[in-house]
C-alpha cells in the first residue's frame, strides 16, 4: 500500500500542474455600453459649395447666365458683366466670355490698399482678372440694314 501511495503522489502533482485551481482563473469583463465615438469634431463633413467658373473663356452666354461664383473677389466684373448679391458674376448681354488681366493701381486715399502695396517686394506688380462679355449683336446698327 505504501507503494501505491508513492505512485499516486507523482500523478497528483502532475494533474495539479496541468489543471490549476478555479480560484486562479481570470475574470473577463465585457463592455456594458457600445462604443459610439465622440459627438465632438463634427466639422469638415459639410458638402462643397461649388464655387468657381461656370462658363469658360470663349463660351457663348445669354443675358442672365451665371459666369462665376466666388466667396472673395477672385474675378472682377468687366464690360457687360454684373455683380450679384453674393459676389457672383452674371452676363448682362448675350455674347462670348473673355478674360483679361489688368494692372491694379490702388487709390492713394485707401490706406489698406496702400499698405498692401508697400509690403510687396520692390518691382512687384498687382494684377486683377476681369471678366467681360463681348456682345454677339453689333450695337448701334440700323434696323433697315439688319432686315436686308
Amino acid at each position: 500500500m505504501a507503494s501505491w501511495a508513492l505512485v499516486l503522489r507523482p500523478r497528483a502533482a502532475v494533474t495539479a500542474l496541468l489543471n490549476p485551481p478555479q480560484a486562479a482563473a481570470l475574470a473577463v469583463r465585457y463592455a456594458s455600453k457600445k462604443t459610439g465615438g465622440s459627438s465632438k469634431n463634427l466639422g469638415g463633413k459639410s458638402p462643397g459649395k461649388r464655387f468657381g467658373l461656370k462658363k469658360m473663356e470663349g463660351h457663348y452666354v445669354h443675358a442672365g447666365n451665371i459666369i462665376a461664383t466666388q466667396r472673395h473677389f477672385r474675378w472682377h466684373p468687366g464690360a457687360h458683366v454684373g455683380l450679384g448679391k453674393k459676389k457672383y458674376l452674371y452676363a448682362l448681354e448675350e455674347g462670348v466670355v473673355r478674360f483679361t488681366k489688368e494692372v491694379y493701381v490702388p487709390n492713394p486715399s485707401n490706406s489698406e490698399a496702400v499698405d498692401l502695396v508697400s509690403r510687396l517686394p520692390k518691382g512687384a506688380v498687382l494684377y486683377k482678372t476681369f471678366v467681360h462679355v463681348v456682345p454677339a449683336k453689333p450695337e448701334g446698327s440700323f434696323k433697315l440694314v439688319a432686315m436686308l
